[in-house]
């Protein structure tokens, strides 16, 4: 059998593991050859390949970024794209595809998968918003250097008396934030899913500094004041959308140090982690987690166990459909929220 391998979506650390299991297990258990599809959805749609076998996967396990190469092309956007692809992968002599990505990418595979394509799907997103699984690789990675950063920033607040506003990726899922936040011992975490009261935010900030401690606020991209609009009321970098109608978030940090700053007069500074959270060594968990998943994909290629995605569900690796994996984003609940507070103060 030879089978595709594409990464979708943005990079983040442990997809080379994935491509790596699956290409090592493919060859020696189940006999496969492979080709791996560059740059997302954009490599089956136009034809771009390249060779991919067990000495293309040799020392990338802790390579942080894919050797296939990414993109957020959406071939159902594209007159004609679906169609290109089947007709991309039938020339291409390959019987079955290995789609590795997020909402988005698993979300083409999904519908590709309804439309009689041989697809199975490996989730990945640094946010950890997939409703199919506990925890998706990148996750991690992302959560220790956010907390690293914060540990950092610790100091250098309470030399100069200042508020340090960290600023993290998450636009509609706070799960870095908060698991970041609370390793990092932050003053206050502000997430999508629950709007800040910007006046109870600065009485905070007062309090704390009249205790001798320089407040740490952790915020997510996407987080909003309670008196925005909701999802308008996001802090835009740009009000473009790329081909799955996402615009691009960035600012709230400054945005929040600023109003903090003029509301109390205390000094505050902003900082912005960005792409700094995708990029360099999956951590060890990521590692394996990637790796158990690359496992468990190929076999799902060599059952012939087609529209799957595996899931990480407690210790163990099974497959559910894609479409329950996609089917809505994991959100951080009021419970989890509520029961966090009593570490931020």
């Amino acid at each position: 059998m030879r089978v595709g391998v594409l990464t979708g979506g943005g990079d983040c650390p442990g997809l080379n593991a994935v491509i790596r299991a699956v290409v090592r297990k493919g060859v020696s258990t189940h006999g496969f050859e492979f080709v791996g599809y560059r740059d997302g959805w954009k490599g089956p749609l136009e034809g771009e390949t390249m060779q991919l076998g067990i000495q293309e996967c040799r020392g990338i396990l802790p390579r942080g970024g894919t050797i296939l190469g990414s993109s957020r092309t959406n071939p159902f956007k594209i007159e004609g794209g679906v169609e290109r692809i089947k007709d991309n992968l039938a020339s291409d002599g390959v019987d079955a595809l290995i789609a590795i990505g997020g909402e988005d990418t698993l979300g083409v595979a999904t519908k590709l998968a309804d439309l009689g394509v041989h697809v199975v799907g490996v989730p990945k997103t640094i946010d950890n918003d997939l409703s199919g699984t506990d925890f998706t690789f990148g996750f991690d990675t992302a959560v220790n250097i956010a907390t690293e950063a914060i540990d950092r920033l610790h100091t250098t607040a309470e030399s100069h008396h200042r508020v340090l506003v960290v600023e993290v990726m998450g636009r509609h899922a706070g799960w870095i934030a908060l698991h970041a936040g609370i390793a990092g011992g932050a003053s206050a975490v502000l997430i999508p899913e629950q709007p800040f009261d910007i006046e109870a935010l600065c009485e905070h900030v007062e309090t704390r500094f009249k205790t001798k401690y320089a407040p740490i606020i952790v915020v997510s991209e996407g987080a909003v004041p309670q008196q925005s609009d909701g999802e308008h009321g996001m802090t835009l970098v740009s009000g473009e959308k790329d081909a799955f109608g996402h615009v691009r978030l960035g600012g709230i940090g400054d945005r929040l140090a600023s109003e903090i700053e003029h509301r109390t007069g205390k000094e505050a500074r902003a900082v912005v982690l960005g792409h700094v959270q995708r990029g360099g060594t999956p951590t060890a968990f990521d590692r394996w987690l990637a790796t158990r998943f690359g496992l468990q994909a190929v076999d799902a290629v060599a059952d012939g166990d087609w529209g799957t995605m595996m899931a990480l569900r407690g210790t163990k690796i099974i497959r559910v459909p894609l479409s329950e994996g996609t089917a809505e984003l994991k959100l951080v609940s009021p419970e989890e929220y509520a029961e966090a507070q009593v570490f931020f103060g």
